[in-house]
């Protein structure tokens, strides 16, 4: 191979390039790739350097910028790799995922992530507060009542009518919504939900009043057992409110919201995330490598070095530094990179370069399909290269086109976040607000729905259960709003010395209770009873005995 410097900077030291940039308001899309074909945001058919900048509505910086701090690294030499024999192995994973013992209910599964502990926090919060805003009056919320809220919230996003007010509408009633609670309850829980405590110094933390659920979540999604392909990108969570936080990306599906950066695997199960507050600073311990590289390694905070998990990002992270201070940590990565000018010399058209960097190997493989695109690894190469078909519309025909083993890799495993936007976009909960931190509490409960389907889906793979018998996404967050929004008996009706619980299943059926004009009722779990659940206590003291 020879030792020829490259001409191409496209694959910087440290972005040190965007020390002087002042954002502008462009695009912030991904120069991702699509089935092989390699895509951008250009206008031409050349390629473009595509900035990724956050619109300057925000008191941030452009988000891969580089701190005055940064040491710069010598340049570097890129040497033109040969073809022949230039194959990489690919790491093989050490790892393995554990196998379920049982099916759970889907309830289950969302109680893993929503426990006592954080419904207790809300609970005393919402309380709090509405003890703060009004002293003469009291919300009294308890955790039933909660979790019935959040089964009706749940609900509201699948029926999706275009005001909350008409789920208890003569027209428009829906009883799975309007037979759990009235809707003046239903309302003013909404308006007293609460996740701290206003009076509690907040030192400046732009995200102090979801910081509760934040340190509750994350943890229990960053403990959660790991596949071994991985990728990291950013999620946009909708809302156009006034708040500092709010970043504008224009080719984005929902182009105002909170920017959050998201690790998950290929299914789209968050393992790790991290919400953008316009400032991003480097891991205690780590090397300060930029924005986008900073965020990678605080995200990859949480993978196992030891077993080989591959990571995978865009071109918004990418550097240099990055590659070796992950390679460092024993993981290596594969993402693409800044776009160069590149000459078109037909499609299929690829070179190789590698370079060295403090005893890190980092391939670049430049792929011309239809455009130009550009991607890195530390443990992947453009051999094996295999043949793909494209649809040329100057010959109106398909044709053989040539495409990179290391682009292959990436098209296949760099999805994760947005499988993920595409199961929470389904049924999303659109219950509108001007509180941006109730915007953030109704994502993370679809996010954790999400979640909770994904562990009871690779539950169910690896018990082998059929597919025609396993529940789909709508099925299973309707049986998780059945269950939360059930009415359960109190803590007083519990305490007659029976023991016995209800099971999730439920069946219409009317109460046995003379004079009750009670419908829905669930079966005890140990005995025969059905039990009503039109807050009768009467019919449960009656009829729930041994």
């Amino acid at each position: 191979m020879g030792s020829v410097e490259s001409d191409d900077s496209c694959l910087s030291d440290s972005g040190d390039s965007d020390e002087d940039y002042t954002p502008t308001p462009v695009d912030e899309s991904n120069d991702e790739s699509s089935n092989g074909e390699s895509t951008d945001n250009s206008n031409n058919d050349e390629d473009s350097e595509g900035n990724h900048d956050v619109h300057p509505i925000t008191s941030a910086t452009a988000a891969r910028g580089k701190s005055a701090t940064t040491t710069k690294r010598q340049k570097v030499v890129w040497k033109t790799v040969k073809q022949n024999k230039s194959a990489k192995d690919i790491p093989v994973w050490q790892g393995a995922l554990p196998d379920a013992d049982a099916i759970r209910l889907p309830i289950q599964y969302f109680r893993d992530f929503f426990d006592s502990d954080l419904l207790d926090t809300i609970v005393e919060q919402s309380n709090l507060y509405c003890t703060q805003q009004n002293p003469n009056g009291a919300l009294k919320l308890d955790k039933n009542e909660l979790e019935q809220f959040i089964g009706t919230v749940v609900y509201m996003s699948v029926f999706h009518l275009p005001r909350s007010r008409m789920y208890w509408s003569s027209a428009c009633r829906v009883p799975h919504v309007a037979d759990v609670m009235s809707r003046d309850r239903w309302e003013e829980i909404k308006h007293f939900i609460h996740f701290n405590d206003n009076m509690a110094p907040n030192n400046s933390d732009k995200l102090f009043k979801v910081r509760s659920l934040i340190d509750s979540l994350l943890p229990k999604c960053q403990a959660l057992p790991q596949d071994q392909m991985l990728s990291i990108a950013e999620q946009m969570v909708p809302f156009k409110g006034k708040l500092s936080l709010k970043q504008y990306i224009p080719n984005k599906p929902y182009k105002w919201g909170y920017k959050i950066f998201v690790l998950c695997d290929t299914t789209g199960l968050v393992h790790s995330f991290d919400i953008f507050t316009g400032k991003i600073e480097p891991v205690p311990g780590l090397p300060d490598i930029g924005a986008g590289g900073n965020i990678v390694l605080k995200l990859a905070q949480v993978i196992h070095g030891a077993v080989n998990h591959l990571v995978y990002f865009d071109n918004w992270f990418s550097s240099l530094d990055l590659f070796v201070a992950l390679a460092n940590n024993g993981i290596p990565a594969l993402g693409t990179v800044r776009q160069c000018q590149m000459k078109k010399k037909g499609r299929g058209t690829l070179e190789e370069q590698q370079v060295v960097v403090d005893n890190v190997e980092i391939r670049a493989v430049k792929l011309f399909d239809k455009r130009g695109v550009i991607v890195a690894s530390t443990f992947a190469s453009a051999q094996p290269v295999s043949n793909i078909e494209r649809w040329d519309k100057n010959l109106k025909q398909k044709v053989t086109v040539e495409c990179a083993s290391i682009i292959s890799l990436y098209n296949k495993f760099m999805g994760g976040v947005d499988a993920l936007d595409a199961l929470i976009a389904y049924y999303r909960i659109h219950i509108r607000s001007k509180k941006y931190y109730h915007r953030l509490f109704f994502h993370f409960v679809d996010m954790v729905i999400v979640n909770s389907w994904l562990l009871y889906w690779r539950d169910c793979e690896s018990l082998t259960v059929p597919r025609k018998k396993q529940k789909d996404l709508l099925a299973f967050r309707t049986s998780i709003a059945q269950a939360l929004s059930t009415v359960m008996p109190t803590q007083e009706v519990r305490s007659d010395g029976v023991g016995h619980w209800p099971v999730v299943e439920s069946e219409r059926q009317r109460c046995k209770l003379p004079h009750c004009k009670g419908q829905t009722v669930i079966k005890c779990a140990k005995c025969t009873v059905h039990l009503c659940l039109n807050k009768n206590k009467d019919c449960f003291r009656e009829f729930h005995k041994e």
